[in-house]
């Protein structure tokens, strides 16, 4: 395949808010051993893109400075060793950097066939929240069929693949949501009792069952506390963002009596090794089910490439339900 010397992409210009994305022409990159060069169609829009379009969120050594951590197109050139992928393959792919462009480069062990029955919009909606709650809701939180499951924000890209993967795989979901609106959009991907958080006390409803053996939770500042008073015995709180603020007061006594585990993770700085066995997980348990229709991908909008800065006032107005995508190819 005969490849360009450069590319359209979307850079940001200097730390602020989405005023700062700036469609440019860079160089191509070039896949390294192990690699693999994505000739991308659409690509993802998350909330570690506007982090680190604040500053507040820097690359992990080596990988492209460029935002966007995932997308979905064709493979356009493989690096050198043994590699599952062949140019033209069609794949999503989770990213260390660089979406936001026509091509983008990550290692092979990261990429996924495109699942059959989607479109190369919804598979570049699936990486970055697929690998996220099956190393959090699953790998580190330990989920199992019949627990109670509390995740904030259902309907966040986040939210809404942890409502329907919980649900998949036996759990009896919980769902906290900001309106009527988005709290039926939780009951119809599978959540059984979708709270409004704006009327009801998440605490009050979680308890009268029983508690939550596992809460997701994105929002941390005053929702630390009330998690805890939330969980069941021996439960467990999962954090994965601080929408809110890292830092609170917490009763660890109470940790201590009820027997409680307080974790958490984020995705990007772990080793490309740990992100490879989350793939394989997923190629495995979570694709089959993809494919059968039972976890589908929620796409809000899509935006033109160089209207990066429009998909992330969206993403940032928190109106959206499900996933915001950027159009590059085509």
């Amino acid at each position: 395949m005969t490849l360009p010397q450069t590319m359209r992409a979307v850079r940001i210009a200097r730390p602020g808010g989405p005023e700062v994305l700036e469609p440019v022409e860079v160089a191509l990159p070039r896949p390294g051993p192990g690699q693999i060069l994505i000739r991308v169609d659409h690509a993802g829009v998350n909330r570690p893109d506007a982090l680190q379009r604040a500053g507040a969120y820097n690359p992990p050594p080596g990988a492209s400075p460029l935002p966007g951590l995932e997308a979905a197109g064709h493979v356009a050139a493989v690096g050198a060793g043994p590699s599952p992928w062949r140019e033209g393959d069609a794949v999503t792919a989770l990213l260390p950097g660089g979406g936001y462009a026509e091509y983008a480069v990550t290692p092979g062990a990261h990429a996924l066939p495109v699942p059959r029955g989607l479109s190369l919009l919804e598979a570049a909606c699936l990486p970055e929240t697929c690998f996220t709650v099956w190393g959090n809701v699953f790998r580190r939180g330990g989920l199992t069929a019949g627990e109670r499951f509390l995740v904030h924000g259902g309907t966040s890209g986040i939210g809404t693949t942890a409502i329907q993967m919980a649900r998949a795989f036996g759990a009896r979901v919980f769902a906290t949501a900001g309106s009527a609106e988005k709290c039926a959009a939780c009951a119809r991907l599978g959540a059984e009792r979708a709270i409004n958080y704006r009327e009801e006390d998440f605490v009050t409803v979680l308890r009268a069952e029983g508690g939550a053996h596992l809460i997701l939770d994105m929002v941390g500042g005053g929702y630390l506390p009330r998690n805890l008073r939330a969980l069941a015995e021996e439960g467990r709180l999962v954090m994965i963002a601080f929408l809110e603020g890292a830092k609170a007061e917490l009763n660890f006594a109470e940790v201590m009596m009820r027997r409680l585990t307080l974790t958490g993770s984020t995705l990007r700085p772990q080793s490309d090794l740990a992100k490879a066995r989350i793939a394989a997980d997923l190629a495995a348990q979570v694709w089959p089910l993809v494919e059968a229709g039972a976890i589908r991908p929620v796409v809000d909008s899509v935006f033109p490439l160089e209207e990066a800065e429009a998909a992330h006032v969206r993403m940032e107005s928190s109106a959206h339900i499900g996933k915001i995508a950027l159009r590059v190819g085509g």
